[in-house]
């Protein structure tokens, strides 16, 4: 059996396409830095899987992490994360994440300083508006995204 040279470059093309779309399926891996205690850091584990996160969580705290990471305690939070080369500091969203991902600005990485009620892994019956903040290479911030909770006042659905 004769194999044309144009049957066999389409054929490594379409492998390589094939080999190449697997790499993007698999999830991305965090590295999680928290105490073995902390239920809200748990739950924020939690939320990053439901995201399509891998996450390996190490129960020894997160101040080294974070001193490791460049953030300052005023930007502290109860765990910080790694991941692909950013550093995570407490209860971000995993969208906001995902966007810092794909547009892989030169920075640290994000923050959501203390524990907002509201955010991931913080749910309850209070929720608060927070900022999720971009820390740059020199520690500075700037606002990456806004949450705020929905006012139950305006839903267009309401119980009479």
């Amino acid at each position: 059996m004769k194999i044309s040279k144009q049957a066999l470059l389409a054929g490594s093309i379409l492998i390589g396409a094939l080999a190449g779309s697997g790499a993007h399926a698999t999830a991305t891996t965090v590295e999680v830095y928290k105490s073995s205690t902390c239920k809200c850091c748990a739950k924020w584990v939690d939320h990053m899987r439901a995201n399509g996160f891998t996450v390996n969580t190490h129960d020894v705290g997160n101040k080294e992490a974070r001193e490791r990471a460049g953030i300052s305690t005023t930007l502290g939070s109860c765990h910080t994360a790694l991941v692909d080369g950013y550093a995570i500091e407490g209860h971000v969203p995993a969208q906001d994440i995902k966007r810092l991902l794909k547009e892989r600005p030169r920075a640290i990485g994000l923050t959501a300083p203390g524990m907002p009620h509201g955010s991931p892994g913080m749910e309850g019956a209070r929720s608060d508006p927070y900022d999720v903040l971009l820390i740059n290479k020199q520690g500075d911030t700037t606002v990456y995204s806004q949450h705020r909770p929905s006012d139950s006042k305006d839903s267009v659905m309401r119980l009479k």
